[in-house]
């Protein structure tokens, strides 16, 4: 009995022990005067990463903030959802964001958020496709207008002005889908040129694929494949060579990624690539003045090149004399 209440006294010692000197801590270490705390949080709300060109966006926005680190970029994925994109939207707003970058995936659905955010006295950059009204800080993108009519141009010069063409479109309730419809036609108004097909591929490989099938079960003799991106152009090839018609077609794509449509033109598979510049550094750019209290332009227009077998080792064409933005 005295064994047990000794042994038991020796425990209790040395849980006592032990607890004091858990409840001493350890002396805090001196934070770093290198090291800087962030200051302002950026809200990036993407339609999609199901494109290599929106997966490119999110990559260019966080590789530019990399650089800054007092800023902190919150990404979030609307998967293609008009609603969910609202929703996410929103969620940033009732956060207490400083700044939001914003790509719509159309622009009537997203309008009323982002007038919403706007009205709150967030800043708002809308990145490559548009809103409806004015209710945004800044808005940054290539003219996607002049880059179809650049396309159209470009193939009533390969064609010679005549030829058979299928148009597989992009999301049509967007407004790149749109633009890119409207300038493409007013490039080869005046010609030879028979769009004999058209439909939307929603900016998807997959589905510009399947309308290519349709295209080719069709028609016996089609002479190009406009696409509104380069996965829309590459779905058509792919069709066309399953058909064994490819060597029988251009096709002509927008985007030109390095990893993506300028690794086609190289191959052979693309006649054409048009440029469309994420705009993702010239966000992070733009958001770094605004949230310093600069003024930024309500309106910047990113540039485009053509890259082409003949032009892309020497870096392609500019669609137009390049303008150096004064800094």
């Amino acid at each position: 009995m005295r064994k047990k209440f000794i042994v038991s006294i020796v425990f209790l010692g040395l849980v006592a022990i032990f607890a004091c000197r858990k409840e001493q801590k350890p002396p805090a270490r001196p934070e770093s005067t290198g090291d800087k705390q962030t200051k302002w949080t950026i809200g990036m709300s993407q339609c999609n990463l199901g494109e290599p060109w929106r997966v490119q966006m999110n990559a260019d926005i966080r590789n530019a903030a990399d650089q800054h680190p007092e800023l902190r970029v919150i990404f979030k994925d609307a998967q293609n959802d008009s609603l969910r994109q609202r929703a996410q939207i929103e969620e940033f707003v009732n956060a207490g964001i400083d700044l939001l970058i914003v790509s719509p995936k159309e622009a009537a659905p997203l309008t009323p958020p982002v007038a919403a955010a706007f009205d709150k006295g967030i800043p708002v950059i809308v990145l490559d496709r548009r809103v409806l009204g004015d209710k945004y800080t800044c808005f940054i993108g290539a003219d996607n207008k002049k880059i179809g009519r650049a396309a159209g141009e470009w193939i009533v010069e390969r064609l010679s002005g005549k030829g058979r063409v299928v148009e597989l479109k992009g999301l049509m309730t967007s407004t790149p889908g749109q633009d890119r419809h409207t300038g493409f036609r007013e490039g080869i108004k005046g010609t030879s040129i028979d769009v004999i097909f058209e439909a939307d591929m929603k900016w998807l490989e997959p589905d510009a694929r399947r309308e290519m099938e349709s295209a080719l079960a069709r028609f016996k003799a089609i002479d190009l494949v406009y696409a509104h991106n380069d996965p829309g152009a590459h779905g058509a090839y792919l069709a066309a060579l399953a058909s064994g018609r490819e060597k029988e077609i251009i096709f002509v794509g927008i985007d030109a990624l390095p990893h993506e449509g300028q690794v086609y033109v190289r191959q052979g598979i693309l006649g054409a690539s048009f440029e469309y510049p994420t705009g993702g550094s010239e966000a992070i750019a733009v958001a770094l003045k605004i949230l310093s209290g600069e003024s930024v332009p309500k309106e910047i227009v990113l540039n485009s090149r053509v890259f082409t077998r003949e032009n892309i080792e020497r870096g392609g064409d500019w669609i137009s004399p390049k303008e150096v933005e004064d800094e």
